[in-house]
């Protein structure tokens, strides 16, 4: 029974740390107007991981240079994933394993949800086209079908997710360091 109340415990604990991370990806996204840095600075603030070279790494990421590919939320969650479990040394392949595992798992979840990692494809599931932000007027656009608003969503979910396999990672290693 106790067992029962601790476990309880815990994933109340969890899905507060999930719930937080998730608005405060959505918040930033909003502030920053980037997708990269929303999820990620939401991500860096809950684990302390990273720093502000980190954060600034990820300027130019939303939909890779704003060219319409990988979608920046999925871009930071990744990197956020690699500052968590990512490698230090050169022959360390256990982390690099773990870190492309947790990714993968990342962009088949996000996918699922969004039909791609790709930001056009993206754009096109939320705003029901995509735009060429690179082009003033398809700026415009993005702004006036309340881009900031509903680009919410793919950070959220993003930071989410990652906040889940990071999580499950802190949880495994605890229980490898404990066993």
């Amino acid at each position: 029974m106790r067992g029962e109340k601790e476990a309880v415990k815990q994933e109340k604990s969890r899905e507060a740390i999930l719930n937080h991370l998730e608005q405060k990806a959505g918040d930033y996204e909003e502030l920053f107007g980037s997708c990269a840095q929303g999820t990620l600075l939401a991500l860096q603030e809950e684990f302390q991981i990273g720093n502000v070279q980190t954060l600034k790494a990820a300027t130019a990421m939303p939909g890779m240079a704003l060219r319409g590919e990988t979608c920046g939320a999925v871009i930071g969650a990744i990197m956020a994933l690699g500052m968590a479990f990512g490698r230090e040394k050169h022959d360390d392949f256990k982390a690099v394993r773990r870190t492309t595992s947790a990714a993968r798992k990342l962009c088949k979840r996000f996918e699922e949800e969004f039909g791609s990692c790709n930001c056009r494809d993206v754009q096109h599931h939320i705003f029901g086209r995509s735009f060429d932000l690179t082009d003033s007027n398809d700026m415009m656009e993005f702004v006036k079908a309340d881009a900031a608003k509903k680009c919410r969503a793919p950070s959220q979910r993003a930071a989410r997710i990652a906040g889940e396999l990071i999580l499950d990672g802190l949880e495994k290693y605890k229980a490898e360091s404990s066993g």
